[in-house]
């Protein structure tokens, strides 16, 4: 394997928690700013917007709704959009009608150009000697987040992003092995769980050795455990969110 800052930064990554009651300074804010800007997007249609979150009152409704105390604590929050509001304002404002606007496709390049950003941003992130962690949690209750974020119409929340100084060194956490995760040409179809014995292994280890939140787990529990047993939850929102955004309107 080869070695640059990039690449070391990259299979490194931490998730950090935990923050030093700091904001970013105007220069970091800006550099992240136009990292933004400048992500590769799909169709040059620009379709992600980025909400830089500071009213304390909105940061603390959406650490409720999260249930993650480092949410909107130390720290700056950023909120990831799929934007098809300002296309969509582009062509009435110029006499055209909504053309392709409330179909999936569009949607999921939106969702692309959204995802491609965080990522970018994220490793601008590190690259300063800053930390982060990914907030999939902005989506637990959708319908109630829509309401504290005021998004407008044709948008859609993708994720969070919790940015600071880091105030802990947590752990690297081990991942699947390639074998698993990567082909070439095909998928492969031939997986046993049974070959995945020794990762277990090496997850429960993980879990009992680090710094906070010890416990007994392995991924094959965590996979056949609650988190994905069938149940009813707020993240079941999210279709009737998108249609009453006004998305995916061909997607019933």
């Amino acid at each position: 394997m080869l070695h640059n800052s990039t690449i070391d930064a990259e299979v490194n990554h931490r998730s950090i928690r935990k923050f030093k009651d700091q904001v970013l300074t105007s220069e970091q804010l800006a550099t992240l700013e136009e990292v933004f800007r400048r992500t590769p997007t799909s169709m040059f249609m620009q379709n992600a917007s980025l909400l830089h979150m500071t009213d304390a009152k909105k940061r603390a409704q959406i650490r409720e709704l999260c249930n993650q105390k480092y949410v909107g604590a130390e720290g700056d929050l950023f909120i990831f959009v799929a934007d098809l509001y300002r296309n969509q304002q582009i062509r009435q404002q110029l006499g055209k009608d909504d053309g392709r606007l409330h179909m999936t496709d569009l949607f999921l390049q939106a969702m692309e150009d959204a995802v491609l950003a965080f990522q970018n941003v994220a490793n601008a992130v590190e690259s300063l000697g800053l930390g982060y962690v990914p907030l999939g949690t902005i989506n637990d209750h959708p319908l109630k987040m829509l309401k504290v974020l005021n998004l407008p119409k044709m948008t859609f929340a993708v994720l969070g992003m919790q940015v600071g100084i880091p105030d802990q060194e947590p752990q690297l956490k081990p991942r699947l092995p390639l074998e698993f995760t990567t082909f070439e040409n095909e998928y492969q179809t031939n997986f046993k769980v049974n070959d995945l014995h020794d990762y277990d292994q090496i997850v429960t280890t993980y879990y009992d050795l680090r710094d906070s939140n010890k416990r007994i787990d392995s991924f094959t529990k965590q996979i056949t455990g609650k988190k994905l047993d069938k149940r009813r939850i707020d993240r079941d929102e999210i279709v009737e969110l998108l249609h009453q955004q006004e998305l995916c309107l061909d997607w019933k």
